[in-house]
């Protein structure tokens, strides 16, 4: 069956066909039907699909499955081979849920995981969206780093969670936000109303209240795909005129783009540091209200 093509060989006794195969790589479920062949092969029950796999398997930002490489955890056995890594450690019934055919890691477990060996950015990217779609909350992923308080990258995952929030609504508020706190500037409050007279004018992603300066970090889906059904010129106007007004308000505006925090971030530093070295107007006529959660954007 193999030879003719009808097949397709996913490891030792594990076989798909080129249709099945085509649909996951086209349809981005690849990573989940090799996390299956992974459990059909080891045969190890009391396994769980975890770390950067079960991340990705809940729908949240993980760059393991890139690398080709299924994780694993389990109680009794720590295992590499082709294709897969299987971690000893102890797993509670409360940590494990079910998705499907597969035995997968809870959010704030695979988190925890993810966080203890993949970098700061990824594992805080992965838990601002968490908190944001409602995957886990704060106190969840704060009882899950406590139990991998002594296990190795335990320091890093709490350190993750500590810059973790789920008020962030994209990977580039994110990614900007960990550039700004990493450069010894303020934290920004995330999602901020600015109202006259009980008018909303905009919802700013980032607010520095003392030198009133809004930072807005411009992803380019934004323009090339805007949700709400508008049309990317409808979009581009709309964004101008709001922030007309918020400059016509004493508000001093930064717009962040994906290179800005890349190889442009020393530029952008530098200009972030001479506008919050300037104090905001004396009088206000707006207000700034942080709002609790950020708003998840759905696909239209």
């Amino acid at each position: 069956m193999c030879t003719s093509g009808r097949w397709v060989r996913l490891r030792r006794g594990v076989y798909t066909t080129p249709a099945v195969l085509g649909r996951a790589e086209e349809e981005g479920w690849r990573h989940e039907l090799d996390c299956l062949a992974v459990l059909l092969d080891l045969d190890r029950p009391g396994a769980a699909i975890s770390h950067g796999s079960a991340v990705h398997l809940h729908g949240l930002p993980s760059r393991t499955p890139a690398a080709g490489v299924v994780r694993l955890t389990d109680p009794a056995h720590n295992r590499r081979g082709r294709g897969f890594h299987m971690t000893r450690s102890p797993l509670d019934p409360d940590e494990v849920g079910a998705r499907g055919p597969l035995r997968v890691a809870t959010p704030p477990r695979a988190l925890v995981d993810h966080a203890r060996e993949t970098s700061l950015e990824d594992a805080v990217i992965a838990m601002d969206q968490a908190l944001l779609v409602g995957k886990t909350t704060a106190a969840d992923l704060a009882r899950a780093a406590e139990r991998a308080r002594t296990w190795p990258g335990g320091p890093a995952a709490r350190r993750a969670i500590s810059l973790a929030d789920g008020r962030a609504e994209s990977v580039l508020e994110t990614r900007g936000r960990l550039r700004i706190v990493g450069a010894g500037l303020p934290t920004p409050e995330l999602q901020v109303e600015i109202r006259v007279a009980g008018r909303l004018v905009a919802v700013v992603d980032g607010w520095f209240d003392d030198a009133a300066v809004a930072v807005e970090f411009d992803g380019r889906v934004k323009y090339t795909d805007p949700w709400r059904d508008r049309s990317p010129g409808q979009v581009l106007w709309e964004e101008k005129r709001r922030e007309d007004e918020l400059r016509a308000l004493g508000i001093r505006v930064v717009r962040v783009i994906d290179a800005d925090v890349g190889p442009g971030w020393p530029a952008m530093e530098q200009r972030l540091r001479a506008l919050l070295a300037t104090p905001g107007p004396a009088e206000r006529r707006f207000t700034a209200t942080v709002r609790e959660r950020g708003v998840r954007r759905l696909p239209r």
